[in-house]
């Protein structure tokens, strides 16, 4: 079934999973998950990148520009200022206005700073980026960004990189009834079963990395959410049976056969 896709700021997308560049065993394994993922946007963490690798050597030479849109990543700031001087130079070594904003506020848990993030997304918008703000999944916080203009909101679904999958479903429900943006699952996704989740309740989208990066076979679970995300959006726009305390009988009763 034809699927439209979802547009962020300008750009449009098929594909309904955004998947990362960290944690992969070569860049090789990174760009074949890419591929059996069916992912057209791959985020890209510019702190910890070298884009000034030799000829060949550097993840942009597999993840190439010419073939995937680049999501680069404010990853590793910890203030709303250090935030906004990596996207801006995210742009001018990029040439991009989409820059995935993540502002974060405790180094343990890796939760984001919803206040950092607020100040520094309000900066963004103005110069003119395509903000995507990772935030907690705080509906209100959520609704404070998309009315400063973010092209999205993305909510965690667990601690990253923690594969515990969706922790709380009924704030990422009012989350997706509240905003009028895309609404993208951002982090905690541990297997398809729970990108599968993401989508029934709604999600336009879901990016992970460590969910793919770091299973026993990568290629292979990129393929699985990659069918994981086609068949919880199929599943939603179907619209899933009401929940019944009582069993209910497969066939009709009606005309029904006595001996």
């Amino acid at each position: 079934m034809a699927d439209d896709g979802y547009t962020l700021g300008t750009h449009h997308f098929k594909s309904r999973l955004i998947i990362g560049s960290g944690k992969y065993a070569s860049f090789e394994q990174n760009l074949a998950a890419a591929e059996a993922s069916g992912a057209e946007m791959v985020t890209v963490a510019l702190r910890r990148t070298k884009l000034d690798a030799p000829k060949g050597q550097g993840l942009l030479d597999f993840i190439s520009p010419d073939r995937f849109t680049i999501l680069p990543n404010t990853a590793g700031c910890y203030s709303a200022e250090e935030a906004i001087a990596t996207s801006r130079m995210a742009r001018e070594l990029l040439q991009t206005d989409l820059i995935k904003l993540e502002v974060i506020g405790d180094e343990r848990t890796l939760f984001p700073d919803v206040a950092a993030t607020i100040e520094a997304a309000a900066v963004l918008v103005d110069e003119g980026f395509t903000v995507l703000p990772y935030v907690t999944d705080d509906p209100v916080a959520c609704q404070r960004l998309a009315a400063l203009g973010c092209a999205a909101v993305m909510p965690l679904a667990a601690p990253i990189g923690s594969g515990l999958g969706i922790r709380n479903p009924a704030n990422l429900r009012i989350i997706v009834e509240t905003v009028e943006v895309p609404v993208i699952v951002d982090a905690g996704v541990g297997t398809a079963s729970d990108a599968a989740v993401a989508m029934e309740l709604g999600a336009t989208a879901v990016l992970m990395n460590t969910g793919i990066a770091a299973a026993k076979e990568p290629v292979k679970m990129a393929t699985a959410m990659r069918l994981a995300i086609e068949a919880g959006r199929l599943a939603y726009e179907a619209g899933r049976m009401p929940r019944r305390l009582y069993a209910s009988a497969s066939s009709p009763l009606d005309g029904l056969a006595s001996f």
